[in-house]
């Protein structure tokens, strides 16, 4: 890095992209301040050398006395899909109102701002700023660091990503990235999942290529516009070829868009090029990787309630399982009406098992019938994950299995309620959500409960075999949960 020595500010550095370019500052011999409420980032990644700071950005001045010649800002909240599922509010926070605070820290300060903008909004002839909250929250934010320099001449270069990939990714959980993904489900030995069409189109960069473009935009670069990322194009469905195996098709989100814009003539001014090839990277991880036991494209589900007896929380799942009609659902349920008792699955890929004898006390005996059930179906089936609907006794069944199993278990929430719970269902539930492998929630509301009821709770992590599989299920029956 040609500049000298100087104290360098790095939002989000303990995130993937931020903790390489922390790495990097460092060896150029900079002093490298993060700043990181860990919402994605985690101390595994933090660099020995590295000052860590532990908040939100909307703290900055409080947390940051220093000041910085060079802010990176990269905090912020990071995933197109997952947004049109988290309440927007927590979107609203991490990107309005933490970057605001960013930019205003800037401008006090007289630091440069480096703005971690997105490609999204280049999309589908610039309508791809308007197809998530997350789109939109970035593409404001970079009109906002551009006023910010028109009006208080704040320093500052906007830079813009484009399907970052590469070593530390984020593989499992609801955050994962992509190419994150794909690996896992290559390791783990199951279908590779894209959300159709698969025609949709991606640059995809490696995490030094990036790391390197942003230390030139902080040397040389001046204004917005500078597009870091690889000019090779692929399909999603191309992607997925070149790790080879079965390949399944889900439900296409309204969130996806079709083309991938870029022009990298800015960053070539720099002396900037992409230097790693995506080919080249998934070769080299499929020579290294190791596949596991292969899983059946097989889900055991816990309800209390389910076909022909169904909830407004059930009807969607139902429906959930027609359109995915490659995957296997082996439902554990209870009777509870007697004329329910010898009802069929209304559809080829689903198999119910039924306990009880259509009285109100059946759900009692998901505990102990329903677990021993799903113990003799995990005998002949590997499953990829096990799910429940709702915090219900179903799902303390669910959460029994789990403790005798190794099968990850998922809780969607649906919408819940969970504040003024009776003692023992509160009770019922604190078991649940410990017993979690991933948790996926609707409101902030249910976050905060959460927070109370369980705070050891894994909310919407986990580190196990499925994750790619559950997010792209608990993504789909959210939608349809919302109608």
């Amino acid at each position: 890095m040609a500049i000298e020595q100087k104290t360098i500010l790095v939002t989000g550095g303990a995130g993937f992209i931020g903790s390489h370019l922390c790495r990097r500052l460092l060896a150029d011999g900079h002093r490298v301040i993060s700043l990181d409420n860990y919402f994605t980032g985690t101390r595994d990644n933090h660099v020995t050398g590295v000052e860590y700071r532990e908040g939100h950005t909307r703290d900055i001045l409080a947390l940051v006395p220093e000041t910085p010649d060079i802010v990176f800002h990269l905090g912020e909240y990071s995933r197109v899909d997952k947004s049109l599922e988290d309440p927007f509010a927590l979107v609203w926070d991490l990107n309005v109102a933490g970057t605001f605070s960013v930019i205003e820290f800037c401008h006090r300060k007289g630091a440069k701002l480096v703005y971690a903008g997105s490609s999204t909004k280049f999309a589908d002839e610039g309508e791809g700023r308007h197809q998530s909250p997350y789109a939109w929250t970035k593409a404001t934010n970079s009109e906002l660091v551009r006023n910010f320099g028109t009006w208080f001449g704040l320093k500052y270069a906007i830079a813009y990503f484009f399907n970052v990939y590469g070593e530390g990714e984020i593989a499992v959980g609801p955050y994962a990235t992509v190419i994150g993904i794909f690996k896992e489900e290559y390791k783990r030995g199951l279908p590779i999942t894209i959300t159709s069409p698969g025609t949709q189109m991606r640059c995809f960069t490696h995490v030094s290529d990036i790391v390197a473009g942003l230390v030139l935009v902080a040397e040389k670069g001046e204004g917005d516009g500078y597009d870091i990322g690889n000019e090779r194009a692929y399909s999603i469905l191309d992607v997925a070829k070149l790790f080879g195996g079965e390949i399944m098709m889900l439900p296409e989100r309204k969130s996806t868009r079709q083309n991938a814009v870029i022009d990298t003539t800015k960053m070539r001014g720099l002396g900037w090029e992409a230097k790693t090839s995506l080919e080249d990277h998934i070769n080299s991880f499929k020579q290294a990787a190791k596949q596991e036991v292969i899983a059946e494209k097989r889900v055991l589900v816990f309800s209390t309630t389910f076909f022909p007896s169904m909830g407004p929380a059930e009807k969607p799942l139902l429906e959930l399982m027609r359109q995915m009609k490659d995957i296997q659902f082996d439902v554990i349920t209870t009777v509870f009406e007697t004329s329910a008792k010898d009802v069929l699955s209304p559809l080829p890929n689903v198999t119910i098992y039924r306990v009880g004898q259509g009285k109100a006390s059946d759900k009692y005996r998901l505990m102990f019938e329903g677990v021993a059930k799903a113990k003799e179906l995990a005998k002949t089936h590997h499953y990829a994950f096990v799910w429940s609907i709702l915090a219900s006794y179903a799902a303390f069944a669910a959460a029994l299995f789990r403790r005798s199993s190794s099968v990850p278990l998922l809780i969607t929430l649906a919408d819940q309620p969970l504040e003024h719970l009776p003692f023992f269902f509160k009770w019922v539930v604190r078991f649940v959500l410990r017993n979690a492998d991933q948790i996926s929630t609707s409101t902030v509301a249910q976050e905060q409960s959460i927070s109370r009821i369980a705070p050891r709770s894994r909310l919407t992590k986990s580190n196990r075999h499925g994750d790619a599989f559950a997010n792209q299920m608990r993504f789909l029956y959210n939608n349809l949960l919302k109608g």
